[in-house]
């Protein structure tokens, strides 16, 4: 009688021990909570400053009020050029999305960050919570004048 018990006890507990069985599936999967998700979509640690003018050359900018679509025709073949490998124009990609950015960077920063990336992110506070925002993804610096990031800041102005 004490082996039948022993045995229905050892079997009840090789029983309930069982492995679990997963499904797997083929590729790959990422599941978010409501809350990571509303982050990826928005820039929660980075504030808004309009009064940080950025390190570079550019030191005052006053842009017109009608906005020049040649130099913006020029800047938006620039930026299909060089600036879509990591920018998209309403999403976050590698960098952050680039509509309403204006509405968030003064242009002297814009400008800024696309003339002197490498400067900007060693000393400029928000070039470097971006930085770690965005898994420390540098800009790299496409060695552009003057005049072409004045294109690429038009081009953005009409977003």
């Amino acid at each position: 009688m004490k082996k039948i018990i022993l045995l229905l006890a050892l079997g009840a507990f090789v029983a309930g021990c069982g492995e679990k069985k997963e499904e797997k599936k083929d590729g790959f999967e990422v599941s978010r909570t409501k809350s990571e998700e509303k982050k990826a979509q928005t820039s929660e640690e980075v504030p808004i400053d309009l009064d940080n003018k950025g390190v570079g050359p550019i030191k005052n900018m006053d842009l017109p009020n009608e906005i020049d679509t040649e130099m913006a025709s020029r800047g938006e073949a620039k930026f299909n050029a060089i600036c879509v490998a990591c920018h998209m124009v309403d999403q976050r990609m590698i960098g952050p999305a680039m509509e309403g950015v204006l509405e968030r960077r003064s242009p002297e920063w814009v400008m800024n960050m696309i003339l002197n990336p490498d400067g900007m992110l060693r000393e400029d506070p928000i070039a470097k919570a971006l930085l770690k925002e965005y898994n420390n993804a540098i800009m790299l610096n496409q060695n552009l004048t003057e005049e072409e990031s004045r294109e690429l800041l038009e081009y953005l102005r009409t977003l």
